[in-house]
């Protein structure tokens, strides 16, 4: 029986209370410590990822996924986005301050009676995976990273000398339909800035061409929101990663939201799959 810890809550000092859920069997002990990083516009109850959790669960897996302090949602609305204040106000350094933080929570003794906490191992989709190659660049205690169609380059994102650009410079701030919600989400210029000041520490290409842990890269090959080139590049960068291409999926493996199947669409199994053998797999480092 799987244990669902729903909706706890990470308070920190001066930062924004991070909502994260864990599943697990509680009856299991060294269990690996997994973290799921959302991607842009997500959330962690988007679609079929509380099926993802169940189902790594169920490989003796410690599963945990969080919402990004400043990815729009609320303590109380967890699933909508309803602070677009805090959207507003989101940059790459606090998503990846975020992860630290998480990872950390549980590194100082959360559940450590069950934890095997020399095996930690990141996931990150789209956006997300862009923040876990740095975060795991920049620690010395991730075991393993994962990427679900990931993007290679943020700084590509900006399209810097473009009108579109150029104009949300002059304004100080420009709006991103949600198109599942109709919502205008407002993007302040300072998220720019904010990582033109820490570039160095948000280079994904170079951060996983320092990487010795074992990676696995996953990507659809319909995928019209991030080209797989991206993740094609990432392996090429790093000499020791795997690199898994899934047939006829889009950028979120045929799934949406909201998800009401009792399963996962049959390209996300596929991506559960990989994912649970390569935590599994025993490292040669």
């Amino acid at each position: 029986m799987i244990t669902r810890l729903l909706n706890q809550k990470l308070k920190r000092t001066n930062k924004r209370t991070i909502l994260f859920d864990c599943y697990f069997n509680p009856n299991q002990r060294a269990l690996p410590l997994v973290i799921f990083c959302h991607g842009y516009k997500g959330f962690k109850d988007w679609g079929p990822w509380t099926l993802v959790a169940k189902a790594l669960a169920n490989e003796n897996i410690f599963f945990v996924k969080f919402n990004f302090s400043h990815n729009g949602t609320s303590l109380s609305q967890p699933n909508e986005f309803s602070d677009l204040e805090a959207f507003s106000n989101n940059t790459y350094s606090k998503e990846l301050e975020d992860l630290n933080d998480v990872i950390n929570h549980f590194k100082n003794g959360a559940h450590k009676n069950i934890l095997d906490l020399k095996n930690i191992c990141l996931i990150g989709h789209s956006r997300g995976g862009g923040i876990v190659l740095l975060c795991a660049s920049q620690r010395n205690d991730i075991n393993k990273i994962i990427t679900w169609a990931s993007v290679s380059d943020y700084r590509k994102r900006f399209n810097e000398g473009s009108e579109t650009f150029n104009k949300w410079r002059t304004l100080g701030v420009k709006y991103i339909e949600n198109k599942r919600t109709s919502q205008l989400l407002p993007h302040k210029f300072n998220f720019y800035k904010d990582f033109i000041k820490n570039e160095k520490y948000l280079d994904i290409q170079n951060a996983i061409k320092s990487l010795n842990q074992p990676v696995l890269l996953i990507h659809g090959d319909n995928d019209d929101a991030v080209n797989m080139e991206e993740s094609q590049l990432l392996n090429k960068l790093n000499c020791s990663s795997q690199f898994k291409i899934i047939e006829d999926a889009n950028h979120v493996f045929n799934a949406k939201h909201p998800w009401d199947n009792s399963n996962l669409p049959e390209a996300l199994n596929i991506v559960v799959k990989y994912t649970a053998e390569f935590i599994k797999q025993k490292s040669l480092t």
